[in-house]
Order: C-alpha cells, then sequence, then structure tokens
C-alpha cells in the first residue's frame, strides 16, 4: 500500500491542540528543558533554520488554532533526509516518536508542495479502538 502522508510524532500532547506533538516541538522541548547538550541543539536549530527556509509556513499556524501537519510522501525524500539527524536526536535522548503513516489524515485545511495541514479532531482519534485482533475477526467469523 503507498500512503500519501506522514508525520512524526510522540507520545506526549501539546498543550494547544491537545494532539501528539510533532518532531520540531519535540526538539524545541529539549532544548527548552535543558536535556538537550549544546552541539545537538546546534544541530537541530540548523535543521530547523533549513526547513523555515524552504517549507511555507502555514497561516493557520500562526494562530495557534488546533491544526497539524503531515509531510507529503511524494515530495519527502530531500526532506527526509534531512529531518532524519532530528529522529536521531530524539533516539539518542531517548524520546519516543512514531512515523504515522496515512491517506486519510483528516480535513485539510491547507495544502503545499510539500504539506498538509489538516484540522485537529475534537476528540483525538484513539487508532486502537479501530483496530481488530484476529481473535476477534474469527470469533465473528464462527457466529455467522
Amino acid at each position: 500500500m503507498k500512503f500519501k502522508y506522514v508525520r512524526i510524532q510522540g507520545r506526549e500532547l501539546a498543550a494547544n491542540t491537545e494532539y501528539e506533538k510533532g518532531v520540531f516541538s519535540m526538539c524545541w522541548q529539549l532544548i527548552r528543558d535543558e536535556i538537550m547538550d549544546e552541539e545537538d541543539a546546534s544541530l537541530f536549530e540548523e535543521i530547523d533554520k533549513w526547513f523555515a527556509e524552504i517549507l511555507p509556513f502555514p497561516p493557520m499556524c500562526n494562530g495557534k488554532e488546533k491544526v497539524v501537519c503531515f509531510f507529503k510522501t511524494e515530495n519527502t525524500e530531500e526532506m527526509m533526509k534531512l529531518i532524519t539527524p532530528a529522529m536521531w536526536l530524539l533516539e539518542k535522548y531517548n524520546h519516543p516518536f512514531y512515523l504515522v503513516y496515512t491517506n486519510t489524515p483528516g480535513e485539510i485545511v491547507y495544502e503545499d508542495d510539500y504539506q498538509i495541514v489538516v484540522k485537529v479532531p475534537e476528540r483525538p482519534i484513539d487508532y486502537r479502538e479501530s483496530v481488530t485482533s484476529a481473535a476477534q475477526l474469527k470469533s465473528e467469523k464462527e457466529k455467522t
């Protein structure tokens, strides 16, 4: 299966969106909490600077609206190469993160060549609720 979008996110929720923090927020938090050493912080600042220069900044992200960004997989080869060191930093500091691939991220409110922005649902989606185990499928099949 080919996916259209990817998001790098952690476990903790962002205060303004109540959605899992993205890779940039997680790294900035490590810097603010003085967990990341100076050399690593400088590396991340360079990564962040490159993305700020190359990617358009979606206007709705300025107003602290309840939105999150996903990269488009069709245009992410160069971006993923440049964001990989940020993921290494998260690993180095034992900060868990996930790459979430999807074709259905939610209601898209912004789109450019590299990314989309989607509204955060009123109630964050708990994907575990929609997972059907093999045992459940077998049980349902046996009922019919």
